[in-house]
């Protein structure tokens, strides 16, 4: 097998192909032929020691695959080897054989390309998860969410629309925008790189402007940094700010803020949410599917790389240059 590891902290031109042993099959684990993986942005952060989760090395980034079960080991019942499944790894997944815990994998419904399903559960579950368990959106609800056109944020689109808010993309080009637009969303918003205090209260403005009313219901803030303030800030009596991810810096918010408006600042942590509610996960994985049956919902894949070239993959994803998903296709 061939695996890309890292074997030192530092960025993504510090993995290196290597040539491992072929797994053999070990007791309560699935032995997994890895067919595609998605890329997610704490691949970035977890090859740098910057992330909750630190591997002992060498390991290989890759949190999310689909591929065929090739051996299923002792112990292990629901599985037989020929099935097609995508997990939830947290690691290791850019490799072409990968271990799997049974209690992470899913099998593939019929139809579903192995592209798709290694782009499917981190981005639309985590979104799914905070629009209706955290933010219990509404149909007929505005929905803003910064970070638009990255993985989480154009599932959150998607979702919107499935679940029947309006939805306002922000993003930070016209490129991103259209983007957004062809995906969904109703309205767009771009926002400039660096934010002032009159940046700030201008789009914050514009927020309130395109929500129509006193402001926006739900925010799903992917971003962080000096755009969560004005977005806070536009949000309507009782409004819901979800906190996703921070890749612009954690956010220090005027709390008198929640006091004025009535409103929520919720934490998104769905990897804990899955491990202390797995029959919730379960209900909303099983909605996620019927979504995609249905045409509601498909992973809007960018850019495909082979495995040889998860570094220049990495480098798209850290730049903040994806809009959608980037997979690894792994012959």
């Amino acid at each position: 097998m061939k695996a890309m590891l890292s074997t030192a902290p530092g960025g993504p031109e510090t993995l290196e192909l290597t040539d491992l042993p072929d797994l053999e099959p070990k007791k309560g684990q699935l032995v997994v032929r890895v067919r595609a993986a998605g890329l997610n942005f704490p691949d970035t952060l977890m090859i740098r020691d910057l992330y909750q989760m630190k591997p002992p090395r060498p390991f290989a980034p890759g949190g999310e695959i689909a591929g065929d079960v090739i051996a299923v080991g002792e112990g292990v019942k629901g599985y037989t080897e020929g099935d097609r499944v995508l997990a939830l790894t947290g690691f290791g997944g850019f490799a072409t054989q990968i271990y799997v815990d049974p209690m992470r994998a899913v099998k593939i419904p019929d139809g579903m390309p192995y592209e798709d399903a290694a782009c499917f559960i981190f981005t639309y579950g985590t979104s799914l998860h905070a629009l209706k368990d955290r933010a219990d959106l509404k149909a007929g609800e505005s929905l803003l969410i910064l970070g638009a056109a990255g993985g989480v944020g154009a599932a959150a689109i998607e979702l919107g629309k499935a679940m029947g808010a309006k939805v306002i993309a922000a993003v930070s080009s016209e490129e991103k925008a259209a983007f957004c637009r062809k995906i969904g969303a109703d309205e767009t918003i771009v926002y400039p790189r660096e934010l002032d205090r009159d940046a700030q209260k201008a789009l914050s403005s514009e927020i309130k402007k395109l929500a129509g009313g006193e402001g926006v219901d739900v925010v799903y803030d992917a971003v962080g940094g000096a755009y969560a303030e004005p977005a806070v800030r536009a949000l309507a009596w009782e409004g819901r700010f979800l906190v996703v991810g921070f890749p612009a810096g954690i956010p220090k918010l005027p709390l008198n803020l929640t006091l004025l408006k009535g409103c929520q600042v919720v934490g998104v942590f769905w990897g804990a949410a899955v491990a202390r509610d797995p029959k919730g996960h379960a209900a909303n994985v099983g909605q996620l599917f019927q979504w995609y049956a249905e045409g509601k919902i498909k992973p809007q894949i960018s850019a495909r790389y082979p495995l040889d070239q998860a570094a220049d993959a990495l480098n798209l994803m850290q730049d903040r240059k994806v809009m959608g998903k980037v997979v690894l296709e792994i012959d």
